[in-house]
């Protein structure tokens, strides 16, 4: 047993190992799952416990995952949401701290193992479609330089576990290594070697502006993979979605079918893929151990498909802090995901702070 590792819990983490290993789930077996997590996180976690108290929801009134209260993502900045002794973890994820100042959400592992998988699993099916290991060059810090950070994490792994050994990170103290991405790239192209470039969105940015203030660019092999995450606005000058994805196709000879996006957070312990970005916005899709709902963030009720709400993901590898978060982020379900469009505002930021608000007060001893 992982020394950190409650008890109890173990048994939990040998079971969802076993159904991250899968290839897929049945919405029983996804229920299955999820209420017995619920139920741990009920017994062990005292600030979620006292919220779902509040809304009257215990383990024996929720029949199934749509039931599950979910946690308003920024009150992983306000409560400790642990089952275990946060002491006792092997790692703990940052938030970036981007609102509110410097008040950082905080995201608990007792064990990496089940983030580790998770990550693995999804970026397999999504990401490497059975290619050969590639060369990855990060437009990110690695985890020895920031080791709180859940996507320094993800890309390290990335590369450790499916890159070539000349994998390596191209941001460091001094910022971005132009030339050394420069030259990384330029023999790419001499040797049609297929590569992935990999890292923030920002980064990016960053990157086409460098290399047009050069004139460069550089057609990449076939085969060749980018994917970015997370947003730019406040990081790097303002660049529609359209003309970003144009820029990198442009500048990398990489159609935007191989522009991969990922949509995650420090607060999920699982990603979100399209399946490149002709059109935008671009369809999210997740792993079959996670489950999403758009929500009207005032009542909580769940809108139909098409209509544009809050969206609400049910990780079933968060099993230490909630399984359920209530995000900031807009979305519409469609068939086989949704589309995200963007961060809430008005009246949907209004109904997340005051669900926000309600978990505070309901919360606290």
């Amino acid at each position: 047993m992982t020394e950190a590792l409650l008890p109890a819990m173990q048994p939990l983490v040998d079971r969802l190992l076993e159904f991250l290993a899968g290839d897929g789930a049945t919405d029983a077996e996804f229920d299955e799952l999820a209420l017995a997590l619920f139920a741990f996180q009920y017994a062990h976690n005292e600030p979620y416990r006292r919220f779902c108290q509040r809304r009257g929801m215990t383990p024996r009134r929720v029949n199934g995952w749509r039931e599950v209260p979910p946690v308003p993502i920024s009150a992983f900045k306000d409560a400790t949401l642990s089952c275990t002794p946060p002491a006792d973890c092997e790692r703990v994820f940052l938030t970036s701290g981007t609102s509110r100042g410097a008040l950082k959400g905080r995201h608990y592992h007792p064990t990496m193992a089940v983030w580790d998988r998770s990550m693995r699993r999804h970026f397999e099916q999504r990401f490497l479609q059975g290619r050969a290991p590639l060369p990855m060059l990060l437009l990110f810090p690695d985890e020895q330089q920031l080791p709180n950070s859940s996507l320094a994490r993800y890309l390290s792994l990335a590369a450790r576990c499916y890159g070539t050994p000349d994998s390596r990170s191209f941001i460091g103290p001094q910022g971005l290594d132009v030339d050394g991405l420069c030259a990384a790239l330029g023999a790419a192209v001499a040797q049609a070697r297929p590569l992935a470039l990999m890292g923030a969105s920002f980064s990016f940015v960053h990157l086409l502006d460098a290399l047009r203030e050069r004139g460069l660019r550089f057609p990449l092999p076939p085969g060749s993979r980018l994917l970015d995450t997370g947003g730019y606005k406040g990081q790097a000058r303002d660049l529609p979605l359209d003309g970003f994805y144009d820029g990198l196709a442009e500048t990398f000879g990489v159609p935007r079918s191989e522009c991969i996006n990922m949509y995650g957070m420090t607060e999920l312990s699982s990603q979100f893929y399209d399946a490149g970005n002709q059109h935008l916005p671009s369809v999210k899709r997740a792993p079959h151990w996670v489950r999403s709902r758009v929500l009207d963030p005032l009542s909580g009720r769940e809108l139909p498909r098409g209509e544009r709400g809050v969206l609400a993901h049910y990780d079933l590898a968060s099993f230490n802090s909630a399984i359920a978060i209530l995000t900031e982020d807009v979305g519409i379900a469609v068939d086989d995901g949704f589309l995200l469009l963007g961060r809430a505002e008005g009246a949907e930021a209004k109904g997340c702070s005051l669900a926000v608000q309600e978990f505070l007060e309901a919360s606290r001893p």
